[in-house]
């Protein structure tokens, strides 16, 4: 974290010298505040002539701005005062004829910003009726918009629908302050940059699906804190898209946030084509969240360790911990997960749908089914490594019904490996724990964990398939009504002490070769 203090520190002075610079309004470049006018070409003007100045500040006052396509320059700081707000065009045309731009563009570029206490506004609504006008009209390519995909669900392809901003190859680079509202896909995509700061802002975009709330691809010295997300898809996502690229997901730190997800609130892949390394995660509240609170997924071959997770609250939240090595990319190379903490969390968890009643929903898993419990599961040949889940307490709703669904426990083979599907905690189906699940794993250690239920649920508490050298100490499942409380399946080397359940001793803990 030392020389992320310093690229820090280097950031702070840039961005204090561009504030002393030159301030470059864009109604003096003919923009107009009247929420119709298009201001593309005067704001574009704008930010073109701070750069060609050597760096400046693009003000955009109070008022709303209708603008298409907006390229940023070196130097350059946008800032929206406030009450200003900087409108998408709800012309799908303006994003070009195929693959949509996003509306906010960099490429290559050197100490960028976006600040101050306004909006930027990607007018969802709007412009989704106009993707299917043209889409209708024939005027529009797109081969998946009447295809129904793997959630059931038929929409304009992802490639058609523009994200607020994509920046690509940037170095030091701030958002701070504020509002995006109102996208049609990913609201934010920061690609291969470095010295990335996101700081007290606001995400709203609940409109429209894929709505990604913050999403992070193999940047290199970031700092996420002090924001709120409100997210129709998942809010704060690392992702690693290309093996071949220098960069991957290193020396991150996210804090002090609050997350509202249709999806995964924090999650790292599903996209893991490299790496991510050295990430901390302190202090997040997590709530009306319909998958999991915590998802680390590595499935394309990539690789993810030396993640310090600590201090997350989580409440209306359907999975707490999700942990998965998959293989869904068709080459040899194999994934890898290793050195994981997650400690101080609390979790309650739902048996409804935690996001009912949102505009848009998570798309249903399975109807009906019991509650989903927390997951650990690698692969056969290569299992997750070194993990610890310290003070962690998960409140199960429970309520398990045998008419629902039954998995026997003498069974554990019969559950699919679902080695190169999309990972999420529902994956393999119905499960025989309610409150854990680990499979395929080497060096797990539970310490001062505890699991409880609410209303009765007949399955086993926590189950460890294939686990070596696996610890639990201070494990505390107070609600267990039948034996056991823990089964260990194919599980070598295992430390089981200070174990307290309403069971004998001899009834908590079962062996099964």
């Amino acid at each position: 974290m030392k020389n992320a203090i310093l690229f820090i520190g280097c950031l702070i002075s840039t961005f204090s010298v561009i504030g002393q610079q030159k301030v470059f309004t864009i109604t003096t470049y003919g923009a107009k505040p009247d929420g119709e006018t298009h201001n593309t070409q005067a704001i574009q003007k704008a930010i073109d002539e701070a750069s060609a100045a050597g760096g400046g500040r693009v003000l955009i006052p109070a008022g709303r701005f209708v603008t298409g396509v907006l390229h940023m320059k070196s130097n350059v700081g946008l800032y929206l005062a406030e009450n200003a707000v900087l409108l998408g065009t709800s012309r799908r045309s303006e994003y070009g004829p195929k693959k949509a731009s996003a509306l906010l563009v960099a490429d290559g570029q050197k100490n960028i910003s976006i600040t101050g206490k306004g909006t930027i506004d990607g007018q969802s609504d709007k412009l989704i009726e106009d993707i299917y006008r043209m889409l209708k009209a024939g005027t529009l390519e797109d081969n998946e918009w009447q295809t129904e995909n793997p959630w059931h669900q038929i929409r304009p392809a992802e490639d058609n629908r523009p994200k607020l901003l994509e920046w690509r190859n940037c170095d030091g680079v701030q958002i701070k302050g504020i509002t995006f509202r109102d996208g049609t896909d990913w609201i934010q995509k920061y690609v291969n940059c470095t010295n990335l700061i996101i700081d007290s802002i606001r995400v709203e975009s609940t409109t429209f699906l894929n709505n990604d709330g913050i999403d992070v691809v193999d940047c290199r010295h970031v700092k996420i804190t002090n924001s709120f997300i409100n997210a129709a898809d998942d809010g704060i996502c690392l992702k690693s898209e290309d093996r071949n690229r220098k960069n991957i997901c290193e020396d991150i730190y996210i804090a002090n946030c609050k997350v509202r997800s249709s999806a995964s609130a924090l999650k790292f892949g599903t996209a893991s084509w490299s790496g991510f390394k050295d990430i901390t995660v302190r202090d997040l509240v997590i709530y009306d969240t319909y998958r999991s609170a915590i998802a680390l997924e590595v499935v394309d071959g990539g690789f993810m360790e030396n993640i310090d997770i600590r201090n997350i609250k989580a409440t209306n939240t359907g999975n707490a911990i999700f942990i998965r090595i998959g293989h869904r990319n068709k080459d040899t190379v194999q994934s890898h997960l290793r050195h994981i903490y997650i400690g101080n969390v609390t979790v309650e968890v739902p048996k409804g749908k935690p996001d009912k009643g949102y505009r848009e929903e998570g798309p249903v898993v399975r109807e009906p089914h019991n509650v989903y419990p927390s997951s650990i599961v690698g692969l056969p040949d290569y299992p997750i490594e070194d993990v610890v889940l310290e003070n962690i307490e998960v409140k199960y709703e429970g309520g398990a019904s045998k008419e629902v669904a039954y998995v026997s426990p003498d069974a554990l083979t019969q559950i699919p490996e679902k080695i190169s599907d999309y990972p999420e905690f529902s994956m393999f189906g119905e499960l025989p724990a309610w409150g854990f699940y680990v499979r395929h794993a080497k060096g797990v250690t539970m310490k001062n964990v505890k699991i409880s239920y609410k209303d009765e649920d007949f399955r086993i508490p926590m189950i460890f398939d294939d686990v070596k050298a696996l610890k639990l100490v201070d494990v505390s499942i107070p609600t267990v009504k039948s034996a056991p409380a823990i089964l260990l399946h194919k599980t070598d080397n295992a430390t089981v002490k200070k174990i307290v359940s309403p069971l004998s001793k001899t009834e908590t803990v079962k062996i099964q070769k």
